[in-house]
């Protein structure tokens, strides 16, 4: 039989096996990307259904990557034993938390106080000035209040909804004795949050080889596989601790360099703003957008703000702002993640929505990175080796 009789009685002729090769390789596509978006669901559903169990462990890993180097520290310098170095560091940690509680929280509740009760004239100036640039809205705002003044009107929603928040919590400390389920729930939420700090000793004075348990766990898999792993877990490992240590003491700076800047050019609540917004950029770009979108209307319609103190506001922003990606950034955290800033805002929101939520907008940049580190290995050691395997010889 020759070729062309060979190709004659094929079922499928040249064209028609490439159009059915190109299907199915959408189809398996879809499959594949409908794979993903489950295991995307699945993982989200898993982390909010056990999130009071692996929140407590992750906090303490996270928090014992940070504070190891401290315990090392006093180990070789202080001569104690890992036991005695990790209730040294307990013990000033206490200290610390206590003069933070003793002096610096009763300035910070007086501020939100004061901040809350400011509201009404605060939203009143906002409306008033509303008003003016744009008259349609004041008549449409006295349409719908019936003529009623802002101020008036959310005095009125606090002291009402006040009182139901009152009501509502002194029934609940008046049948709790009763709900058993509730009170089992209550103290259930408590124990497994104060565990950390037991999660926290025990891993700090852990000196296991992390590394070689994890090997001898995957001894089933194939030793080049097994390298590649670990050093895909090593890269992660790697981030997640750079970034999270890096990140706070950016954060924990950039909260007192905003306290301070706020404080000298005026602007009422000067310590609760800068630690909003200093905090805040522990998700990186969070803190800044969301100060600028409550400090520069609170400095123009506070007392005596104006253009002026919105001035200085950005002013300060830009300075910090500068600080930060110029010195406290390539200080501190370096390059580690490799990552634009459009890629980190894209990979904020896209985490926090795939996990749903806070934990998500915090991992965002750790799990994002640690994907792209898979991507070049799979790209300049298997790809090419896939690729290369598929090609017919002519």
């Amino acid at each position: 039989m020759t070729d062309n009789d060979a190709t004659s009685n094929r079922l499928l002729s040249p064209n028609q096996r490439s159009i059915v090769g190109a299907g199915l390789t959408v189809l398996a596509a879809v499959v594949l990307l409908g794979a993903v978006y489950g295991l995307f669901i699945l993982l989200r559903s898993f982390v909010n259904t056990f999130s009071d169990v692996l929140l407590p462990v992750a906090l303490a890993a996270i928090l014992a990557t940070l504070l190891r180097p401290l315990v090392l520290f006093f180990e070789n310098r202080l001569k104690l034993s890992r036991v005695k170095s990790i209730l040294l560091l307990f013990a000033l940690v206490m200290l610390a938390l206590f003069g933070i509680l003793s002096y610096a929280a009763p300035l910070l509740f007086k501020q939100i106080i004061d901040l809350i009760d400011s509201g009404p004239k605060l939203v009143s100036s906002a409306v008033a000035f509303a008003g003016e640039k744009a008259p349609w809205l004041k008549e449409w705002i006295n349409q719908q209040t019936g003529g009623e003044s802002i101020e008036a009107i959310i005095k009125n929603f606090v002291t009402e909804h006040g009182s139901t928040v009152k009501n509502a919590v002194d029934h609940t400390l008046k049948t709790l004795g009763t709900a058993g389920g509730l009170l089992i729930g209550v103290f259930a939420k408590i124990a497994a949050y104060a565990v950390i700090p037991v999660y926290l000793f025990y891993l700090l004075d852990s000196q296991r080889d992390s590394w070689k348990d994890i090997d001898s766990q995957l001894s089933f898999i194939n030793e080049k596989w097994r390298a590649d792993i670990l050093f895909l877990i090593k890269q992660f490992a790697d981030i997640l601790v750079s970034f999270f240590r890096g990140q706070i003491l950016i954060g924990l700076i950039l909260s007192v360099l905003f306290a301070l800047g706020f404080g000298v050019i005026g602007l009422k609540f000067a310590i609760l703003l800068g630690i909003m917004v200093g905090l805040g950029n522990i998700v990186p770009y969070l803190g800044t957008i969301l100060g600028v979108t409550v400090v520069l209307p609170l400095a123009y319609f506070q007392p005596e703000g104006g253009w002026t103190l919105l001035g200085l506001c950005l002013g300060v922003f830009a300075v910090v702002q500068c600080v930060q990606d110029y010195v406290l950034t390539p200080k501190i955290m370096g390059d580690k993640t490799g990552m634009g800033p459009m890629l980190i805002i894209f990979s904020i929101f896209f985490w926090g929505t795939a996990l749903g939520g806070i934990l998500g907008m915090i991992l965002a940049i750790p799990l994002t990175a640690f994907f792209l580190v898979f991507w070049r290995l799979a790209r300049e050691k298997y790809l090419p080796k896939l690729l290369s395997a598929k090609e017919v010889p002519n």
